[in-house]
C-alpha cells in the first residue's frame, strides 16, 4: 500500500473519531452546566479548551471562556483545525483522495455527515434545540461510520491503518476526558468528595459512554474505580488500555510480526506504552499524581503518533547521485 493512501486512511479515521469525541464533550458539559450552582456555570466551559490544548488559539480569537464562545470555537469555527466542522472537512478531503480504495459506503457516510453538517450550521443559531440535535447527529454519524467500516472494509492493510487511527485518537480523548476533571477542581479543591464532585465524575463517565458499563462493573461511584475503569479496563471499548491493545494488534498485522515482538520504531513505542499500562495500577497513578500521569501519557501518545508517521508515512530521503 502506498504511504500516501495509508496516511489518508489513518487520518480519515482520526478526524471522524475526534469530531465524535468533541461532540461528546460539548454535550455532557452543556447538560452538566444546567445543574451547577450559578457561580460555577462560567467556570464549567474553560476546562474544555484547556484539555483540547487549543487555549492559545482560543484566546487569540475569543478571549473570554463563555458558553457561546467555547461552543462556537469547538464545534463550528473553521479557523480551529480541531473543531467538529474542520474535522469533518479534513476527513472528507482524506476520503476523497482514496475513494478507489475504500468501500463506497464509507465515502458516502463521510460525505453525508459533512453535507448534513454544512446544511445545519447557521452562524447565529446556538439554541438549545439546534445544538442538541447537531451533537446527536455527529455522534450517530460517527457510530454509523464505524459500523460501516467494520462491516464493509476487508481486513487488509487499509483497514488496519484506519483501526490504528481510530483507537489512538480514542485513547487520546479518553485521557483528556479524565484530565478534564483536574481542571474542574483546580479553582475549587474544597469540592473534592462532595456531591458536586461525584456529579462531575458521573458526567465524565457519560461523555465516554461509560456510565452504564461502569455501574455494571463497580456499582457505586468511586473516584479510584472510575480512573481504573477508564484507564485499565481490557474489555470496555473506550478504555485507554483496550484502545492500545486493539491498535497494537493492527500494527503487528501490518508489519507481520508476532505479539510482544517488534521490528519497527512504531511497534517498539506501541509496546512500551501498552506494557506500561499492563504493569501500572491505580495506586501508582494517584501516588504519582493523576494530572501528572495523564500529562506524561499524553506526551508518550504523541510520541507514538510521531513514530507511526516516521515508520509508514514519512517520505524516504532521496539519495544524492554521485
Amino acid at each position: 500500500m502506498l504511504s500516501r493512501v495509508a496516511n489518508s486512511i489513518y487520518w480519515m479515521n482520526r478526524y471522524i473519531e475526534r469530531a465524535e469525541n468533541y461532540a461528546r464533550l460539548i454535550e455532557v458539559d452543556y447538560n452538566l452546566a444546567m445543574d451547577l450552582p450559578p457561580g460555577l456555570v462560567e467556570q464549567q466551559w474553560r476546562p474544555l479548551i484547556l484539555t483540547t490544548g487549543d487555549e492559545a488559539l482560543f484566546q487569540e480569537h475569543y478571549g473570554e471562556f463563555t458558553k457561546k464562545n467555547v461552543i462556537r470555537f469547538l464545534a463550528f469555527d473553521s479557523s480551529n483545525p480541531n473543531s467538529i466542522c474542520s474535522c469533518l472537512f479534513s476527513a472528507r478531503e482524506n476520503a476523497r483522495t482514496v475513494r478507489e480504495i475504500i468501500p463506497s459506503e464509507m465515502w458516502m457516510q463521510i460525505n453525508e455527515m459533512y453535507l448534513s453538517m454544512r446544511a445545519m450550521v447557521k452562524d447565529d443559531d446556538l439554541s438549545q434545540k439546534f445544538l442538541i440535535q447537531f451533537l446527536r447527529d455527529i455522534k450517530s454519524g460517527g457510530h454509523l461510520y464505524s459500523g460501516i467500516m467494520d462491516g464493509t472494509f476487508s481486513r487488509s492493510e487499509g483497514w488496519h491503518f484506519g483501526n490504528i487511527g481510530r483507537f489512538l485518537e480514542r485513547a487520546d480523548k479518553t485521557n483528556r476526558i479524565i484530565d478534564m476533571k483536574y481542571y474542574y477542581l483546580l479553582p475549587n479543591p474544597d469540592y473534592v468528595g462532595t456531591p458536586l464532585d461525584l456529579m462531575q465524575w458521573s458526567a465524565l463517565l457519560k461523555s465516554a459512554s461509560a456510565f452504564e458499563m461502569y455501574r455494571k462493573t463497580f456499582g457505586k461511584l468511586d473516584v479510584a474505580n472510575i480512573v481504573k475503569f477508564l484507564v485499565f479496563d481490557r474489555e470496555f471499548p473506550r478504555a485507554m488500555r483496550y484502545c492500545l491493545i486493539q491498535a497494537e494488534g493492527s500494527l503487528h498485522s501490518i508489519v507481520g510480526t508476532e505479539k510482544f515482538t517488534f521490528e519497527t520504531k512504531a511497534e517498539k513505542e506501541m509496546g512500551k506504552l501498552r506494557s506500561e499500562l499492563d504493569y501500572t495500577d491505580v495506586n501508582d497513578i494517584f501516588n504519582f499524581g493523576l494530572h501528572e500521569y495523564l500529562d506524561q501519557f499524553q506526551l508518550k501518545l504523541n510520541h507514538l503518533g510521531g513514530a507511526i508517521a516516521d515508520t509508514f508515512f514519512a517520505a524516504a530521503p532521496v539519495e544524492k547521485l554521485v
